[in-house]
């Protein structure tokens, strides 16, 4: 069954998208295994940062396609359909079709592929300067 970018866009929620997309892969399963260079050089080429630009000006930045999750921080360009080593070695058109690819924050990545959909939906806390060191917020929790 090959699943699609305009299949999952007909989708209205994130929860929807996501079950539409996740693979259940197992962590540490080596998905390239020696060959692993081959996806790390594509993955560095021209075209697919190109393809990436585009996806990303085409999701507008937001997680699994959907206005309102605007992705804070790393963007990851998730081919809806996995690639395989052959992929790779044939220069399949499935690595560079847009249909095939969709923005996904880090941790909608993570989950996608290993996780389960909280793990998805957690949100990033905001980080603020001193917000670790004790001494430095005394006093402004209080009233």
């Amino acid at each position: 069954m090959s699943k699609s970018y305009l299949e999952l866009m007909q989708l209205p929620t994130f929860e929807e998208r996501y079950e539409y997309l996740k693979t259940n892969s197992a962590v540490g399963v080596s998905t390239f295994g020696g060959a692993r260079y081959l996806n790390q050089k594509f993955y560095k080429s021209d075209a697919w940062k190109s393809v990436c630009r585009d996806v990303i000006l085409r999701d507008k930045n937001c997680d699994l396609g959907i206005e309102g999750l605007e992705i804070k921080g790393p963007v990851y360009v998730h081919h809806i359909n996995p690639i395989t080593k052959q992929d790779i070695l044939d220069r399949a058109p499935c690595l560079l079709d847009k249909n095939n690819l969709i923005c996904t924050s880090f941790r909608t990545h993570q989950a996608i592929h290993y996780g389960d959909i909280d793990q998805a939906r957690t949100k990033v806390v905001e980080r603020a300067p001193n917000d670790t060191c004790p001494w430095k917020n005394v006093g402004k929790d209080i009233l």
